[in-house]
């Protein structure tokens, strides 16, 4: 029976992992429905402003992406407990991801300040409601976490001999990610100073995506464990 927990509670990560990347890529509809945003200028988080008439939508997937996730995280951590450092960090880190996820879908932006002047001149005079800076904090752990599990997880996999599709493919996603994660500041602060938007939607949506990528391959990795 003891033998039989961990291998339910990996069925039951990959599972839930598996469905919180295709909740996490909910913003894709942009490509079917009109939002009146632009996905080359503007953060994928406007989709979900209270201002915005799909923002219901995009909160609800956003807050099933992070349950979710952090449940299959937290069953990956029950399931690989005594896989190493590099795995316990990584769960951890994917948990915290989760987490910030969820906060973050109830800490919408009131307006969309890339698209919307008004709502971009009050945000720098400070007249938004404290949400906008409490939105910006959990959205930065989110991604923090993310990248932190993408790193630790992909090192354990090689390391330690499991999930063997993400041993493959996890080194490109990471290296595609720390790049998009790059674009993705300096346009985030090319926006911040007046400077234009550098197509800041177009790399954090590339940035997102990967992430759901990368997800994906943990999910479809972790029924690939090596015995030792």
């Amino acid at each position: 029976m003891p033998g039989k927990v961990p291998a339910r509670a990996t069925r039951a990560a990959a599972l839930l992992l598996g469905l919180g990347a295709l909740a996490y890529t909910a913003w894709l509809l942009e490509v079917l429905v009109r939002t009146g945003l632009d996905p080359v200028r503007t953060y994928v988080s406007e989709l979900a402003a209270a201002d915005q008439p799909l923002g219901g939508l995009f909160r609800a997937t956003d807050l099933a992406a992070g349950l979710l996730v952090l449940a299959g995280a937290l069953a990956g951590l029950a399931a690989t407990r005594r896989h190493g450092p590099w795995a316990l960090g990584g769960w951890i880190a994917l948990a915290v991801f989760g987490a910030a996820t969820a906060a973050d879908s109830r800490l919408p932006l009131s307006c969309a300040p890339t698209a919307d002047p008004e709502c971009a001149a009050r945000e720098t005079a400070g007249l938004v409601p404290a949400t906008h800076l409490a939105h910006a904090v959990s959205s930065s752990l989110a991604m923090a976490g993310a990248l932190a599990a993408m790193v630790a997880l992909t090192v354990a996999a090689r390391r330690y001999g499991h999930w063997r599709p993400l041993a493959r493919t996890g080194p490109a996603l990471v290296v595609l990610e720390l790049a998009a994660t790059a674009w993705t500041l300096a346009a985030v602060a090319a926006f911040e100073a007046g400077k234009g938007t550098w197509s800041l939607g177009a790399g954090q949506r590339l940035q997102v995506l990967l992430v759901a990528v990368w997800l994906a391959v943990l999910a479809g990795s972790l029924p690939h464990r090596r015995a030792r």
